[in-house]
């Protein structure tokens, strides 16, 4: 078969066709040498196996897909293990401190210990790159703090924290929770 019988062939419109959609051309198998029929069959073939071909890869491309999203998930359930795992030995310390305050009497020793707990913490969270938000003296900056209030003052510039109710903190780049404030106004 060679492109003027295609070329010639008639197209007739099949039922159930969209409208504006080109008829298909049929070819009359009858008038077909073998030799044409030879090729149609060996072109249908090909079709088929392009065909086969473009589900398989529809199949694999969905199945990664749904593969990557369940790999998605696993990580996002498991994100915190690491730091938790790190997170451990300082619930243990806690625990140690306040069996230590139930057998002493020293107020010293438990405040020490505690202490030591709470810089154990501060070094586990920035490693994992926590940092706070120091405020104090500072020109008050919205993308950082959070005022509370303001405090007139003539010993401080106007707009600069005059106090720092709470620590603000920064994931890497990334603001957490802003310093809550107070900031200088100038007195009326």
């Amino acid at each position: 078969m060679n492109q003027s019988d295609v070329e010639n062939a008639k197209p007739v419109e099949q039922p159930g066709q969209p409208d504006g959609a080109e008829p298909v051309a049929t070819i009359d198998l009858d008038s077909l040498t073998p030799e044409q029929l030879e090729e149609l069959k060996q072109r249908a073939a090909k079709a088929d196996e392009h065909w086969d071909r473009l589900l398989r890869t529809t199949a694999d491309f969905d199945n990664f897909k749904k593969r990557a999203a369940r790999e998605k998930q696993d990580a996002i359930r498991h994100a915190n293990a690491g730091l938790l795992e790190k997170l451990l030995p300082v619930l243990d310390s806690f625990e140690k401190a306040l069996a230590a305050g139930q057998d002493s009497s020293s107020a010293q020793s438990l405040q020490a210990g505690v202490q030591m707990v709470a810089q154990q913490l501060k070094t586990i969270l920035a490693e994992a790159g926590l940092e706070e938000v120091d405020a104090m003296g500072k020109q008050f900056d919205p993308n950082l703090h959070e005022a509370i209030s303001q405090q007139a003052t003539d010993s401080v510039p106007e707009g600069q924290v005059v106090q720092q109710l709470r620590k603000g903190y920064r994931l890497r780049e990334r603001l957490l929770r802003p310093a809550s404030v107070v900031v200088a106004a100038k007195p009326s």
